[in-house]
């Protein structure tokens, strides 16, 4: 029996649902309007790749316990499983044309304290450098050290799986080194010597873990040419907005397939 005392819960959750859409749907907006406009929505990408790092990393523990190795890959996942779970091995991109590996290796990682020193960096240097050159650039730097990073671990390992963010993370860190540089203010300066302390101990960090120093090499170098040359301001800086718009848009569509057609070999793999 429904009487009016128990007609206003349903008013109330009427109003809730209808809240909690329209919620979801200005985040739904603001994604698709980050995507085509990088460098004009509040949306943080900083947020957006730690994640979906967590999230790939959260796939992977499970597709672990799946297969049976019970919860051994929540700290130490062996070979085959990075390798299932999207880590860069050239012989797969090379010889099967899973070139998505250029990029999906950049969101897995190879334990839990991997991928937590990871996500504390780009945290901390992260959102700077968001704010510094806008959405765009920044998406664009973030996918361009990812794969400058790769290439130069082909040149020196190109038959070791390779995992993590550090590539990336490098990349940022070498932009900004040579970026704040130039600017030569105070401010700048003290940026610039932020961003080589977070080098700093990232290496350090690297060394203990036996980490890719090529891949960290090569992220490092693309980002310090994008650093080298990107103009600071003045109209120039203006005048390559639409450029990076158009780079920035064409990165998170790579993101984007890639993951996807990651996630579909999952399943063609399951089959």
């Amino acid at each position: 029996m429904i009487t009016t005392k128990h007609d206003q819960p349903l008013v109330s959750y009427s109003a809730h649902s209808h809240w909690r859409r329209m919620r979801w749907e200005r985040r739904l907006r603001e994604t698709v309007q980050t995507l085509r406009h990088p460098g004009r929505s509040d949306l943080s990408l900083v947020r957006i790749l730690i994640f979906l790092c967590l999230l790939l990393y959260t796939a992977m523990v499970l597709q672990g316990v799946a297969a049976g190795r019970g919860m051994r890959p929540l700290l130490n996942p062996d070979t085959a499983l990075l390798v299932h779970a999207g880590a860069q091995y050239w012989p797969l991109v090379l010889g099967e044309g899973q070139w998505w590996r250029c990029i999906t290796y950049a969101f897995m990682h190879g334990g839990l304290i991997h991928l937590a020193f990871n996500m504390v960096v780009l945290y901390q240097i992260g959102p700077l450098l968001e704010n510094e050159v806008g959405k765009a650039r920044f998406i664009f730097l973030y996918v361009l050290a990812a794969v400058t990073g790769t290439i130069a671990g082909y040149f020196w390992h190109p038959m070791v799986p390779v995992v993590g963010a550090s590539g990336s993370l490098f990349g940022l860190i070498g932009f900004a080194a040579l970026y704040y540089h130039r600017m030569g203010d105070p401010v700048a300066i003290q940026r610039r010597n932020f961003m080589l302390q977070w080098a700093a101990f990232a290496f350090i960090f690297g060394l203990l873990v036996g980490a890719d120093n090529a891949g960290h090499l090569g992220g490092a170098l693309g980002g310090a040419v994008l650093g080298l040359v990107l103009p600071i301001r003045g109209p120039l800086l203006r005048q390559t907005d639409k450029l990076f718009n158009v780079l920035g848009l064409l990165s998170a569509i790579a993101i984007v397939l890639s993951l996807l057609l990651l996630i579909l070999s999952w399943f063609l793999l399951w089959q």
